[in-house]
């Protein structure tokens, strides 16, 4: 895809757009070409408004200098209206939910004039009802004669949405199907040669003993806002405890909380008995939290580093990373060779940039560089976004054999299925508060999406 939008060049082969060959250097040269790209690690900048966000450096101009708002804001209303995707230019970006700032990824390219859409895991942030809606703007593109290119590891989704499908293994085309001749079944022995996964954990390794405990733990902003209120919860030794909730609702908040990384919180976090809630992030992860972040790129790797280096990142004080003050170089190059062999990670060897990585290995890395060191407590925020089925059922694979160990996981993700399928037990956050315990063997995903969103019983 990175080819397609003009960010990476190509050393063979050809790319056609209305049957004539054509060469991206940049993605400009794609985009004045009608491709535009809306990525699964959104782009848009919190504290602009939508319209703001969407003429960012294609700013249309009165008298040469001025940028012309009212034209911006009249040409995004007409856009809004033809396919349908509600949004309104002038409110600020960090009051939308996750699925209008999908819309408005959606707009931006639009606005630019592309009529070849290219939509990276655009579902993997969506409840089942945002799903829907996001489905029905693609077919409202689509009738308008556009051309959608929409990648996704859900394969339900694939086959509800699709009028062609590609399947790409290991960077080589495997198959074209048709839809209506393939099951999800079929395309994931296609993409991995094996059976489509499935996150269920059928046995309890549920335990007495409190892993961690939290009570009124409340986080405010600086200007005051409650974005966390009073969370009280425990996880015991060998449970799962899912947190579901739409995002932007509090819980990437409360993780930051309970890792020391977000100031201005209240209520006590205790962590094998012990009271830690003044312990600052280096502490606690000494003290045995393993921490999976929400977004690799950003919280979880240094991409231009080699991998050993990332191997250290957040263990840097302990062995076999370090010899007393000093980094034990040939220790971490040990480690990371056996990390990359138990986790399948897929790499020319330790000494190449994290960036090098497909973000499924990258995110085996991550997941093996948090399960070593016998942690007593695992944060695992999101661990399969935007991974393939492959890497998927490896990572589930761990997280069911770290809990049968005795680690106690704290899981949150936007996959309903991964929530209800690895969870011991349940809960939901809405606007920084938890509002439900769910039963994760009887919850259906449209029942947990409801609940989510402030429609379920008792809402």
């Amino acid at each position: 895809m990175k080819i397609l939008y003009g960010m990476q060049r190509p050393d063979e082969g050809e790319i056609k757009v209305d049957g004539s060959p054509v060469t991206f250097h940049t993605p400009g040269d794609a985009i004045s070409h009608g491709i535009g790209m809306v990525h699964q690690h959104f782009m848009l900048a919190d504290n602009l408004t939508v319209l703001e966000n969407v003429i960012l450096g294609s700013e249309p101009r009165r008298g040469g200098v001025a940028v012309d708002f009212r034209a911006a804001r009249k040409k995004i209303k007409e856009i809004s209206d033809a396919y349908g995707l509600a949004i309104e230019p002038d409110l600020p970006v960090e009051e939308l939910g996750v699925g209008a700032r999908q819309r408005v990824e959606i707009l931006k390219v639009l606005y630019r004039g592309a009529r070849i859409l290219i939509l990276d895991e655009p579902t993997a942030v969506l409840v089942p009802q945002e799903v829907d809606e996001l489905f029905d703007n693609l077919r409202g593109l689509v009738r308008e004669g556009l051309t959608i290119l929409f990648i996704s590891h859900k394969l339900d989704e694939v086959l509800r949405v699709a009028d062609a499908i590609t399947v790409i293994r290991r960077g080589t085309t495997v198959a074209t199907v048709d839809p209506k001749d393939v099951t999800a079944r079929r395309l994931a022995e296609l993409m991995v040669g094996s059976e489509l996964p499935s996150p269920e954990t059928r046995e309890s390794t549920v335990t007495d003993v409190v892993a961690l405990a939290v009570r009124d733990l409340t986080v405010r902003t600086a200007a005051g806002r409650t974005i966390v209120d009073g969370a009280t919860f425990e996880i015991r030794k060998g449970e799962v405890l899912g947190i579901a909730g739409v995002e932007g609702n509090g819980q990437a908040e409360l993780v930051e909380a309970i890792m020391g990384m977000r100031a201005g919180s209240t209520g006590t976090i205790t962590l094998a008995g012990e009271d830690i809630s003044q312990w600052s992030t280096l502490k606690r992860r000494e003290a045995g939290i393993g921490y999976i972040p929400e977004d690799r790129h950003r919280h979880g790797l240094l991409l231009e580093s080699p991998l050993w280096e990332n191997r250290i990142l957040g263990h840097q004080t302990r062995r076999p990373n370090s010899k007393g003050v000093w980094v034990d170089r040939a220790g971490a190059r040990a480690d990371t060779r056996r990390i990359v062999d138990a986790y399948d990670v897929r790499t020319p060897g330790i000494e190449v940039d994290a960036a090098a990585l497909s973000g499924g290995n990258q995110q085996k890395l991550i997941v093996g560089r948090e399960m070593s060191g016998d942690p007593v407590l695992l944060i695992a925020s999101h661990p399969t976004r935007g991974v393939d089925v492959g890497a998927q059922a490896a990572i589930w694979d761990h997280l069911r054999t770290a809990r049968a160990a005795g680690l106690a996981v704290l899981l949150i993700s936007a996959d309903l299925d991964e929530l209800i399928g690895l969870s011991d037990s349940l809960k939901v956050i809405l606007r920084g508060r938890i509002v439900a315990d769910i039963d994760p063997t009887s919850v259906t995903p449209e029942r947990l999406g409801s609940a989510m969103t402030g429609a379920g019983e008792g809402a």
